[in-house]
């Protein structure tokens, strides 16, 4: 069974920086896509990020620039470094592993930018 586990949100200062980690347990498979998603108070979850097996990675337009997301096979687990915090990246981010046609979904942790 897949399970995913994030961690490293808090509350940080506009400007401030973050690094979110997903380990995943269970069986992965060669080809994946694994993905940052975030979810806002009152606005449609947002697709923050991703990274394919070949390394291709690909990123929302309000985050290109600041956010890089990388993977750690050796230890299974997924990070979203996030710099230059703004208020408006306040949200839960939520990783996701699709493979083979299935997602699997972490509980979330909680950003929080404000001053």
């Amino acid at each position: 069974q897949v399970q995913l586990v994030e961690s490293g949100g808090g509350l940080v200062q506009p400007g401030g920086s973050l690094r979110l980690s997903c380990v995943i347990s269970g069986s992965i498979f060669r080809t994946y896509v694994l993905d940052w998603y975030r979810q806002a108070p009152g606005k449609q979850r947002e697709l923050v990020a991703n990274i394919i097996s070949s390394g291709i990675t690909n990123y929302a337009d309000t985050v290109k620039g600041r956010f890089t997301i990388s993977v750690d096979n050796a230890k299974n687990t997924v990070y979203l470094q996030m710099n230059s915090l703004k208020p408006e990246d306040t949200a839960i981010y939520v990783c996701n592993l699709n493979q083979r046609g299935f997602n699997y979904w972490g509980q979330g942790t909680q950003v929080t930018v404000s001053s």
